[in-house]
């Protein structure tokens, strides 16, 4: 029986306006009937997830920032904090005019502000409904738990990520969009947040569905005994999926999960 499924947010879960399935409150009424609980797994910042979900803030697991930090009933469950010298080193590393940068701290994300355009406010706010901009990285006063960059050409495999991928050898760096690469400490992700999941609430692998649409799911799905990839997810995610989901504009997430409460397999 499935006691646990997460799900990522954008092209996962949300549609391609960002919105939620029509049919979201119904299937969340049906889960904690079933006892089942929802985690939105995503890489937005913890109070975007709350934004998007304000009625659900004590019935939710909220993992956020790639699983960087997680929170249950509105405390802190989880996190894996960055050495603030080396992830302001980091960010102060990366000077291309073209790369916007994020120091994603605890409590706000924070930016330069000579970044404080309209086209990255327009993303960040996204993301990152709590965020400041600041003269320099060193001025925020922040426990760094991950670093983003923003590529607003959609190219960041390309533009972004041969400029920091010298760093995995010591960090994460996780294409995690077109648009974004994101650096965690070594060894954080989805997928080992999702282990953590699982000790805290006496979960197995084999009690647990994921859904995801990027390779940053990849290690999420691995770790759970029911994983989706949606239709439109990237074709590696595919291929390391068990099952198919339709695709998020056709609201996936949900249609699975009513299939799945119809047959029997919660509770």
């Amino acid at each position: 029986m499935i006691k646990l499924i997460l799900t990522d947010m954008d092209g996962t879960l949300l549609d391609d306006k960002s919105r939620l399935p029509p049919d979201f409150d119904e299937i969340m009424s049906r889960l904690k009937q079933k006892g089942v609980k929802f985690a939105p797994a995503s890489g937005r910042q913890y109070f975007s997830l709350l934004q998007s979900f304000p009625k659900y803030k004590d019935d939710f697991i909220f993992i956020a920032e790639n699983g960087a930090i997680a929170f249950y009933k509105g405390e802190e469950i989880a996190s894996f904090p960055m050495d603030k010298g080396e992830t302001v080193e980091i960010l102060n590393s990366v000077t291309s005019p073209s790369v916007y940068r994020v120091f994603c701290g605890k409590h706000n994300a924070y930016i330069l502000k000579p970044q404080d355009t309209e086209i990255f406010k327009k993303e960040v706010q996204k993301y990152f409904s709590c965020y400041k901009a600041v003269d320099s990285f060193e001025e925020a006063d922040d426990v760094p738990i991950k670093i983003s960059f923003f590529d607003p050409e959609y190219k960041a495999r390309e533009r972004i990520l041969p400029k920091v991928i010298h760093y995995e050898k010591d960090y994460e760096v996780i294409n995690s969009s077109d648009a974004w690469v994101d650096i965690t400490a070594k060894g954080v992700c989805k997928g080992n947040t999702l282990l953590k999941m699982q000790e805290i609430f006496n979960v197995e692998k084999e009690e647990t569905a994921a859904f995801g649409d990027y390779m940053n799911d990849i290690e999420m799905l691995e770790n759970s005994g029911y994983s989706y990839a949606v239709e439109n997810a990237h074709e590696n995610l595919k291929k390391a999926a068990k099952f198919i989901a339709p695709k998020n504009t056709d609201y996936g997430v949900t249609k699975t999960i009513r299939e799945l409460l119809d047959e029997g397999f919660m509770g």
